[in-house]
């Protein structure tokens, strides 16, 4: 059943309170023997967030309602809707999440990836208060869930997991390499000028008379060594 809005009610889902908003209206306006009952509801909008249509999809008792997945996103094909939001309310004023408001939120998840729909939301609501399974982490939760994706998909998914591991760990590799050649590198050009330094300093004590045996002590190297350094056999 398509479900009108009022005049004053906004047009644009910018927020989870506006959803509330306008729903909390649209279950106060349900009889007192309805609102006893469990309603559930799916907003389809565009990618702006704009509000294409309200269809409650079942009425279900005071505890439970019925769902079919299909019937979820009939709608949502026909009118090219490309996000939409679940809504339904608890009669008796609870706002925690059933098994079953999960398990149902996780399979359409899946049905909505399968038709290239985004599942932004799924509200629940009572006449004075909500929650969202998007604030409370739930929503992230139920689609990190393997439990209705096809087989294929899982192993395809693994695969490319896999795939991006190895990536990570060859890249990983190639920066230690690049790391270590670039160490190498650097020490070496350290090395390099540290021994033109002691050449200069040994050339210019030669130059004012000292001993190579004295600049050895000086240095605190061999006399062979400063006689390697200025090319001295």
């Amino acid at each position: 059943m398509d479900i009108k809005l009022a005049k004053h009610d906004k047009r644009y889902i910018e927020s989870t309170d506006d959803v509330y908003s306008i729903m909390q209206r649209v279950l106060l306006r349900e009889n007192k023997i309805d609102q006893e009952k469990e309603h559930l509801w799916i907003i389809g909008m565009n990618q702006a967030g704009y509000i294409l249509y309200i269809e409650l999809i079942a009425l279900g008792s005071y505890k439970s309602v019925n769902i079919e997945p299909m019937n979820v996103f009939r709608v949502a094909v026909m009118k090219n809707a490309s996000r939409v939001i679940l809504v339904h309310n608890h009669p008796s004023g609870s706002l925690i999440p059933s098994a079953a408001d999960k398990d149902i939120t996780d399979r359409l998840i899946q049905v909505a990836h399968i038709l290239n729909i985004e599942l932004t939301d799924h509200l629940i609501i009572t006449p004075k208060t909500y929650i969202s399974f998007r604030s409370i982490k739930l929503m992230a939760e139920l689609e990190q869930s393997l439990k209705y994706v096809p087989t294929y998909q899982v192993v395809e998914r693994i695969r490319k997991q896999e795939k991006q591991i190895a990536k990570e760990k060859l890249a990983v590799e190639r920066d230690k390499t690049k790391t270590a050649q670039q160490k190498a590198k650097a020490e070496k050009a350290r090395r390099e000028k540290a021994e033109s330094e002691k050449k200069i300093l040994i050339n210019a004590l030669l130059e004012k008379g000292v001993s190579i045996e004295n600049i050895a002590k000086i240095l605190g190297i061999t006399v062979r060594a400063v006689k390697g350094i200025i090319n001295l056999k």
